[in-house]
């Protein structure tokens, strides 16, 4: 996770409605330097438009974000997705999300779930919902106490 990041500075998360958007969508924020995108599986197109990014702009490292179920794993594996993005985490969708060995950034939104992320030897992960609790003001509270964690 920390390679494919490095030097990342933003992150697009997309929210796609229409499959046809996809390509074009990637295509631009390629051409203006963003090569790194996170498309969520929040419509009905989402899986459609990360498979069809994988295949027709294979410059830009596509992840799949909202991944909320094992299911959503596969289904996500299957149409090409390099990296995985979670709002929050099971046990259940943690084990799926690190037997594919793509990079996987679970949602933490507490000290307990920063550990229980850390025991399981995940060590980048997303402030989730980010203001909502603390921001950062949060981020610098957990990270002196969490060497080794990045968010």
């Amino acid at each position: 996770m920390h390679n494919l990041f490095r030097g990342v500075v933003v992150i697009p998360v997309m929210t796609i409605e229409r499959e046809e958007d996809a390509v074009p969508l990637a295509r631009a924020l390629l051409d203006g330097r963003l090569p790194l995108l996170e498309a969520t599986l929040r419509t009905p197109a989402a899986l459609a438009a990360i498979a069809a990014i994988a295949r027709e702009v294979p410059r830009v490292v596509v992840g799949a974000g909202t991944v909320q179920r094992p299911a959503d794993v596969v289904q996500a594996c299957t149409a090409g997705a390099r990296f995985l993005v979670s709002p929050g985490m099971t046990p259940e969708l943690a084990a799926a999300a690190l037997a594919t060995e793509l990079p996987y950034l679970p949602g933490v939104a507490t000290p307990s779930e920063v550990m229980t992320a850390r025991d399981l030897g995940i060590s980048f992960l997303k402030l989730f919902p980010a203001e909502a609790v603390g921001g950062l003001a949060l981020l610098q509270a957990l990270a002196p106490v969490f060497p080794g964690v990045a968010f």
